[in-house]
């Protein structure tokens, strides 16, 4: 179980703030807003991190690479609360082929892939009289994906592999009810990006967004996408591949990568009561508050230790939360979402359906509905205390 002290801890070295090591100064501890960048970073690099934010708020254009299909015109406008690198209020669909029989997951790249698009340029409707990507034949599932919030997702990518390994029980060996496992990608790397935990990199996650989700190609997706399996008509796009260079790619994702994750706020007795609801009804089996970076080539990634509030493993949600596969992650398997920033969020879960935290709490299943009858038995003080906690993070 996690005590007072240690959740106490967890809240307190959310982005290094409160240790003594990365703080080092007497004036107390370093506190982060939505919006700044990690602690220690070079002038370099904090030139990159605010060049990368003019990129992540460029608006495209049909004249500068939009689309032909795509679901916004830039980061920003699906990362913008409270500011750039929140949460969005656009709702996605998502799309994949499971077959249960043997086990295999189709994430249908011959129709276009699992992001459905839901805008077309001018030019595309006139060429094909469409205004989004067509749905795909083939999908068996469908799913909706609410917009997350993105800070501190630089310090998750530090997170070495053997660290999400070393709490993987995919047989729940321990009898505890909890089996959690990671996704792997084709080439077998650990995932953790995605809510299926299909990426294994930001890096990857960052470059795959602008294609997916602007129709922007760059130095590492190189290609346009399809309308369905199908080639972009000539003449619909008239921008060349890659529509960004290498230096606006690498630009946007040191902005991603150093954001850093907001300070949780200072929390009174209620909240420290609620930690500690938090570890006793078991939520912390998945939502682990701490997790610690490895050695990285950034000394400001480099051995932190921060407030997560996830293992980056999929667990097993249960039948009423199931919608697609991705790799190895079953309809109903879900990478752990992490709780940073989770005070500024207005809706949960990873469609979006709970309006309200004791709606998402309610709606946890399978490994999760242990803690979720738990938290259903709490007295209304008790779960004012964990509503109090949780909406300090």
């Amino acid at each position: 179980m996690w005590t007072t002290v240690q959740l106490s801890l967890a809240l307190c070295v959310g982005l290094a703030a409160c240790r003594p090591d990365v703080a080092g100064t007497d004036a107390g501890p370093i506190m982060f807003a939505p919006g700044d960048p990690v602690w220690g970073l070079t002038g370099a690099q904090r030139n990159l991190f605010g060049r990368g934010r003019l990129v992540f708020n460029r608006e495209f254009t049909p004249e500068t690479g939009l689309g032909p299909l795509f679901n916004s015109t830039s980061c920003a406008e699906c990362h913008e609360d409270p500011l750039a690198g929140g949460r969005g209020d656009e709702i996605e669909v998502h799309a994949s082929a499971y077959d249960p029989v043997s086990d295999v997951c189709d994430d249908l790249a011959r129709q276009g892939g699992p992001v459905i698009q839901q805008h077309a340029t001018p030019a595309l409707e006139a060429a094909l009289g469409i205004t989004q990507e067509p749905f795909p034949s083939a999908a068996t599932g469908r799913a909706f994906r609410a917009t997350p919030a993105i800070f501190g997702r630089g310090l998750l990518d530090a997170v070495p592999d053997a660290e999400i390994l070393a709490r993987a029980d995919p047989d729940d060996r321990d009898g505890d009810g909890i089996s959690g496992r990671p996704n792997r990608t084709a080439d077998g790397r650990v995932g953790r990006f995605g809510r299926k935990g299909n990426f294994a990199t930001l890096r990857e996650f960052n470059a795959g967004a602008f294609l997916a989700e602007q129709g922007i190609t760059n130095p590492e997706q190189p290609a346009e996408g399809t309308i369905g399996g199908a080639a972009i008509p000539p003449g619909v796009d008239p921008v060349g591949d890659p529509e960004i260079d290498q230096a606006a790619l690498d630009q946007a994702d040191a902005f991603v990568r150093f954001l850093a994750a907001p300070s949780p706020l200072r929390n009174g007795d209620n909240e420290r009561h609620g930690g500690d609801v938090f570890s006793q009804i078991g939520c912390v089996s998945c939502h682990v508050p701490t997790l610690r970076t490895g050695p990285s080539s950034v000394a400001a990634l480099s051995n932190k230790e921060f407030a997560a509030y996830t293992d980056l493993l999929l667990h097993d949600m249960g039948p009423d939360l199931a919608d697609i596969c991705l790799g190895l992650a079953t309809t109903s398997e879900f990478r752990t979402e992490p709780l940073i920033a989770l005070r500024f969020a207005t809706h949960f879960l990873h469609d979006g359906r709970a309006t309200t935290l004791d709606q998402a709490l309610a709606q946890h299943g399978g490994e999760a509905a242990g803690a979720r009858d738990r938290f259903k038995a709490l007295s209304p003080a008790d779960s004012a205390a964990l509503m109090a906690f949780l909406k300090s993070l």
